[in-house]
């Protein structure tokens, strides 16, 4: 082991390096790297306690050079893209996602509170959705479920009550 300043260099072989190089490669393939514009938006959105609209986004950051609403919806159509946010279609608001999608046909369920607006995110194959759009001959490129209720939190303050 070599010491350069404060970093340790040790020896590696050609294999290894290729193969770490490789690894960074594929990492870079599958989440690429987000434009400013898209980065704040997803700041935005991981920081929110309910869904957000694009309208209440451009109000955010506005500070942040923001002018017009198609910034905002551009960077979100990316995000949404890249399976870095969901469009909750019956709010017509957005929300960052909390986990890593394992594949495309997965159905995505958000439970929505009626009195907070917390959104909770899963993913399920267990919705049978596979076997119906199969039986249909149909091709799934998108699943959503939005159910909407009352979150635990909320139940327990109406019981508390």
């Amino acid at each position: 082991m070599e010491t350069v300043g404060d970093n340790l260099i040790g020896y590696i072989d050609a294999s290894s390096w290729n193969r770490q190089k490789k690894d960074k490669t594929m990492k870079s393939e599958q989440m690429p790297e987000l434009t400013r514009h898209q980065s704040l938006v997803l700041e935005v959105l991981t920081q929110a306690n309910e869904p957000l609209s694009a309208y209440s986004i451009l109000d955010v950051l506005h500070n942040e050079g923001f002018r017009a609403p198609l910034q905002v919806y551009r960077a979100l159509d990316k995000l949404v893209e890249l399976g870095r946010a969901h469009r909750l279609e019956t709010l017509k608001a957005f929300v960052a996602c909390r986990h890593r999608h394992s594949n495309s046909h997965e159905a995505n369920i958000f439970l929505i509170c009626e009195i907070c607006n917390q959104v909770t995110e899963r993913a399920s194959e267990t919705l049978c959705i596979e076997n119906f759009v199969k039986d249909e001959a149909f091709e799934l490129r998108k699943s959503t479920v939005e159910l909407f209720g009352i979150c635990s939190n909320c139940r327990s303050g109406m019981i508390a009550s």
